[in-house]
């Protein structure tokens, strides 16, 4: 009746384990659907700021060449005949105006990058939230299959704190809660 009795307890064991560890599978799945697609807004938000960069630094070229250009007109202008002044005047206007409106346009693509940046790094604040219940899920599975191997239930109950906090950091990083182990994301990282 001893081993009767052992046998049901492991019995009654595994068979815990393995609906915990079904469980798991399944959040783990639903989370990495969420979290495969936060990596790919992640992926766009690097690649807008990226090109919004790129664009402010076209838009600082166009400007600093065209106040060459009026640098350059100026100069000019003082040697050529009085007649031949107002088209040079003219046409240093134009190429001001032109150096003034790139000055702005350069200001809004630059708070565009920045913005791609706040972007990148809200989402990576989630990414963190889905790789610490990642890995604190990965610790607990393992800890149940030993806990399942040795037929011990204080396995079985130490695999629940990293379960815990895995599902936690899961339901952070779905829900949109503000729960980050920035200290264990350094030494994991």
């Amino acid at each position: 009746m001893a081993d009767d009795g052992a046998a049901r307890s492991k019995d009654r064991l595994n068979n815990t384990v393995a609906i915990t560890v079904a469980l798991l599978a399944t959040f783990l799945g639903v989370c990495k659907v969420k979290d495969d697609n936060i990596c790919q807004a992640m992926a766009q938000a690097q690649a807008d700021k990226l090109d919004h960069w790129a664009f402010y630094q076209a838009r600082n070229l166009r400007e600093e060449v065209a106040n060459g250009t009026v640098s350059q007109l100026k100069l000019t202008a003082s040697y050529v005949p009085a007649e031949q002044r107002p088209a040079f005047e003219q046409t240093i206007a134009q190429y001001a105006k032109l150096a003034e409106r790139e000055a702005g346009k350069k200001e809004e693509v630059k708070a565009a990058a920045e913005a791609d940046q706040k972007n990148y790094d809200t989402l990576n604040y989630r990414d963190d939230q889905f790789d610490l219940c990642d890995a604190l899920i990965a610790v607990a599975i393992s800890l149940l299959a030993v806990a399942a191997l040795t037929n011990k239930w204080w396995l079985f109950g130490l695999a629940l704190v990293p379960t815990g906090s895995g599902v936690v950091m899961g339901l952070a990083g779905l829900l949109g809660w503000q729960l980050h182990s920035d200290t264990l994301s350094r030494a994991l990282s």
